[in-house]
């Protein structure tokens, strides 16, 4: 399996369309930058879910899968399920975010997700940070779109285990959906795990990237 580093990260820009798309799609991931970054600054922004008990839950749930890191999170309040009609403002809230932050990585949806919110953040987020390496994360619902990435981050066992019980524990309101359980957290992990050689994984799609040979 072909290996690539980032190299030193001292802070990254994560964005979601929902309250719990970040850590559903990078829990593990978050984790384990926080914990290999001392003082990583995590820079989130999420478009729905302000003034509501939902943004609650988004400010405890990243405040545990960062641990230790400087968070600053933006919830705002674009309805759910409607963001196409709010494309303006979300533009408008994404270019004031760039202006906010100089992530070393982005994290954000995956142009092929089937849900509009999603994939149409997705669509913007390239438009404003043009010079950097996005990473498109999954995230595991209902719908048949699971993307075929091309970004792997290896995790064990036992940190799949601890993402799917933070996301149990701090997402309480998401508990009455069919698809949100452990078996199906850790089943997606296992499952890109085994397409990379490693006991879990979460995965990442990648549009675009410059490679560096070390040459002139």
């Amino acid at each position: 399996m072909i290996r690539l580093g980032v190299g030193a990260v001292a802070e990254i820009a994560v964005l979601g369309a929902h309250c719990d798309d970040i850590a559903i799609g990078m829990g593990a991931t978050l984790l384990t930058l926080a914990g290999a970054h001392p003082g990583l600054r995590v820079r989130a922004l999420v478009l729905s879910g302000g003034g509501t008990a939902r943004a609650d839950e988004e400010s405890l749930a990243l405040a545990a899968f960062c641990p230790g890191a400087e968070l600053d999170l933006t919830v705002l309040d674009v309805p759910d399920g409607r963001a196409p009609a709010h494309w303006d403002r979300i533009k408008d809230a994404l270019s004031a975010f760039r202006g906010s932050t100089e992530p070393d990585l982005v994290f954000a949806t995956q142009r092929g997700d089937a849900h509009q919110d999603h994939r149409l953040l997705a669509e913007l987020v390239p438009t404003e940070f043009r010079d950097h390496l996005v990473l498109g994360y999954e995230i595991l619902k209902w719908e048949s779109d699971t993307p075929s990435p091309s970004v792997y981050h290896r995790i064990t066992a036992a940190l799949a285990a601890e993402k799917a019980r933070l996301l149990l524990k701090h997402y309480p309101s998401q508990a009455h959906r069919d698809w949100f359980d452990e078996q199906a957290f850790t089943g997606l992990t296992r499952l890109r795990g085994v397409q990379c050689h490693a006991g879990h994984a979460e995965a990442f799609v990648l549009d675009k990237a410059v490679i560096d040979f070390g040459g002139s």
